[in-house]
């Protein structure tokens, strides 16, 4: 007898990559390795709580950022397991504000009330664990001469 029921966490099956998000409101969903997540602090006002940050690899190598608002950090601070396989649907994909870019993606992943955001037990993407990349100094978008001042 088979259930109509399904896991909360199903197997993965046509799912979205990074490269191939469109800005907007939309019912595509990703799978990757939640590789790090911090909380958010605006520092220009007293280290008030802003949200969750997170970062996403896929199994093409490529890493985007996702941001969880304040009110709903609450809500999925419980299923972000670092090194975990995840699936992430009904987001919100907008255009990274470059003073905001902590990838190469041009792209940022934003929870929504109804995003949802789930831990893949079976048939996951083989994933790597992590990736490293190495930037030239001058490519870098801010500059560190103020610390040594």
């Amino acid at each position: 007898m088979t259930s109509a029921v399904s896991p909360v966490a199903n197997a993965v099956v046509a799912h979205s990559t990074f490269n191939s998000l469109r800005l907007g409101r939309t019912s595509q969903f990703v799978v990757g390795r939640l590789i790090r997540f911090w909380d958010s602090r605006n520092i220009k006002k007293n280290g008030e709580f802003m949200g969750i940050t997170i970062l996403l690899l896929d199994e093409l190598d490529s890493v985007i950022h996702g941001f969880i608002p304040a009110n709903r950090a609450s809500h999925d601070r419980p299923d972000l397991k670092s090194g975990s396989i995840v699936k992430v649907d009904r987001f919100e994909v907008a255009r990274c504000a470059s003073t905001y870019k902590i990838t190469e993606h041009q792209f940022v992943i934003r929870f929504t009330p109804s995003t949802r955001i789930c831990e893949v037990l079976t048939d996951a993407p083989v994933i790597n664990s992590e990736r490293f990349m190495v930037r030239r100094y001058d490519h870098v978008p801010f500059q560190f001469s103020h610390l040594h001042n």
